[in-house]
Parts: C-alpha cells; sequence; structure tokens
C-alpha cells in the first residue's frame, strides 16, 4: 500500500492534469464567446460567460487543493 505522500502526490499530480483541462476548457469557451458576441448573439455569450466564471472559481479551489497535497 502506498505512504500518505505517496498518495497525495498522486491525488496532486492527477488534480494537475484536470486543471489544466479545465484551462483548456476555458481557452474554447472565451473563443466561442467571442465568436457568439461578434455575430450577435449576445444572450449566448453571456451564458458562456456564467460557465467561465464558474471553471475560474473551481480552478483556484483545485490550485489550493493541489498546493494542500504537495505540502502534506
Amino acid at each position: 500500500m502506498p505512504s500518505d505522500s505517496q498518495s497525495n502526490v498522486a491525488a496532486a499530480d492527477a488534480l494537475t492534469l484536470l486543471l489544466h483541462n479545465q484551462h483548456a476548457l476555458a481557452a474554447a469557451i472565451e473563443e466561442v464567446t467571442k465568436w457568439l458576441s461578434d455575430n450577435g448573439v449576445e444572450n449566448v455569450a453571456d451564458n458562456a460567460l456564467v460557465a467561465m466564471e464558474t471553471l475560474d472559481a473551481n480552478a483556484k479551489a483545485l490550485t489550493d487543493a493541489i498546493i494542500r497535497l504537495r505540502k502534506s
């Protein structure tokens, strides 16, 4: 059975990958949002901005969790 330290490193590594995916999704949503806004679909663009705000908030929580795991 792996030690707590090894488990924490594995969990932090997995969360880091999820965080990278989250950043990629945010970038893609940002591109789509710009296109929607440029093409007059403001209400959909506004919804996409709300989704990006959620991604940003969750990215902060993931980052905090990664830091705590790497310190333990």
